[in-house]
């Protein structure tokens, strides 16, 4: 299965990509989409629909694991990350591809077995996890790798889940 992550965001949206094909894991590719902050709003998230359509169309994963948005402090930046992520499953969407939503929870307890790990504990797992040198920059590219071992994890307990209840 051909997993893409997504850490969404409009000034930086994190991506990954990774293979999990036989409970183990195979880094294709990883990095950021990046907007000015001195571009309008509707021509950032023209960017970055574009830009995340090419890795679509590059890698064609089989699933989306994506932040599902949780609401801080700031509602005006939650409303404009609403926005990035709705092109985000939109472009994936388009493509047939299954969308899966996890809470930052989930995504610890995947990555890390512990619900209230720290960021850097998060970051060093992804990294030991994927086999990776290093721990991949900006936060946000780390933060998407982190998303596709989430779905990882997660779709193969429910598939276990599902075959154990059939039997």
């Amino acid at each position: 299965m051909r997993i893409i992550g997504i850490d969404p965001g409009y000034a930086i949206v994190g991506f990954g990509v990774v293979d999990y094909i036989g409970g183990k894991f195979s880094v294709k590719d990883f990095g950021a989409i990046t907007t000015d902050k001195d571009t309008p709003f509707p021509k950032r998230l023209c960017e970055i629909y574009e830009d995340y359509c090419q890795i679509l169309d590059n890698w064609k994963p089989d699933a989306l694991s994506i932040e599902r948005l949780y609401f801080t402090n700031n509602q005006k930046t939650g409303i404009d990350v609403a926005q990035a992520r709705g092109i985000i499953i939109m472009a994936a969407a388009q493509r047939g591809i299954e969308i899966n939503e996890y809470t930052p929870l989930q995504v610890k307890q995947a990555v890390v077995g512990y619900g209230q790990a720290v960021k850097k504990q998060v970051q060093e797992m992804t990294k030991n996890i994927l086999k990776l040198p290093f721990v991949p920059k900006p936060d946000d590219t780390a933060d998407a790798l982190a998303m596709t071992i989430c779905h990882a994890q997660t779709s193969g307990s429910l598939l276990r889940n599902i075959k154990t209840s059939n039997i």
